[in-house]
């Protein structure tokens, strides 16, 4: 299905859905509206509301316009994605540290995704292994094949990939279960209180911006556990192990007790201590990764060592 905007160029669209206000949502804003019986975010539904494609009993309202229940509610949903395909691309940066038949593992530089999306142009990790002439196992959706876990854009380290298909489902598996150790190092804030402990706060996305998640009641179960290595005058130096991996799960939990990862901007970072120490990203970095190999069933471990813009930052607060 297609239609014209106002500039007269033709853009697709998706399905058209008629329905009248449930009374569980009677007197909620349009908008809240519109998110919370299509499954979309505020975001897409506000945009949907203020381009008209939302009508309340025949007629355009602001997003802000309480809904009564009963009212015929019109919604012309936008046409889904088109799922990114995945372009071979040598990655500046990203280091293999072990290669196998079963898996491949990286040590992932700053600004790297490390799979497709939509809306993300930049390199990746599957296209870096890709342009390296590396195989990965075919099982997940197309842009994600043999991606068993991933870490953020602005987060470096080390992070494996399946390379066969046994390798995919006993590493997936082994993530699920909880028997992958993984842990990170972070630079944060102040001192924590006491110096060792545990976060355990459930996490979903956080309720008003959508490219940020949050601790809420009705999370996802998320564990934190944490261990100061060193403390500076400004910041402390953090042994992070996790139980769980939710997405942006230790920069969500350390920025709850009031420590966010420094240079991490995004979850409340100081900008001034942040350019003190010449960082434009969260002092974050995915130190160790251990697991029973899908293959030989031995116990596997890599280390990856501080990239530079880290290791500036830690001489700068030792100095």
């Amino acid at each position: 299905m297609t239609s014209i905007s106002d500039a007269g160029q033709v853009r697709p669209t998706g399905d058209r859905r008629s329905l009248p206000v449930p009374d569980g949502l009677d007197g909620m804003r349009l908008d809240q509206a519109v998110s919370r019986l299509f499954g979309l975010s505020r975001t897409v539904a506000a945009t949907l509301v203020e381009a008209g494609d939302a009508l309340v009993d025949g007629a355009p309202r602001p997003k802000s316009d309480r809904v009564a229940a009963g009212s015929w509610l019109e919604v012309l949903l936008p046409a889904p994605p088109v799922a990114p395909t995945v372009i071979p691309e040598t990655v500046p940066g990203l280091r293999v540290v072990h290669s196998d038949d079963d898996i491949v593992v990286v040590d992932k530089p700053v600004g790297v995704a490390a799979h497709p999306s939509p809306g993300w142009s930049g390199p990746t990790v599957i296209g870096g292994l890709a342009a390296l002439g590396h195989t990965i196992a075919t099982s997940g959706a197309a842009e994600r094949q043999g991606i068993v876990h991933r870490l953020d854009v602005g987060t470096t380290g080390v992070m494996v990939v399946a390379k066969s298909e046994q390798a995919y489902t006993l590493l997936k598996r082994a993530f699920k279960a909880r028997e992958v150790e993984k842990r990170y190092h972070a630079v944060v804030q102040g001192h924590l209180d006491p110096l060792r402990g545990t976060v355990d706060a459930p996490i979903d996305r956080h309720p008003t911006h959508d490219y940020r998640w949050a601790v809420v009641a009705g999370g996802k179960p998320s564990i934190t556990h944490y261990d100061t290595l060193e403390a500076f005058p400004a910041a402390s130096l953090l042994d992070v192990r996790l139980e769980t991996g939710r997405t942006h799960q230790i920069r969500v939990h350390l920025s709850t007790l009031r420590h966010p990862c420094v240079g991490d901007l995004t979850y409340g970072a100081d900008p001034t201590l942040s350019a003190r120490l010449k960082l434009n990203r969260q002092w974050l970095h995915a130190r160790e990764l251990a697991f029973v190999h899908p293959r030989t069933a031995e116990q596997v471990r890599f280390v990856s060592d501080y990239p530079d813009d880290l290791e500036l930052a830690l001489r700068i607060l030792r100095d």
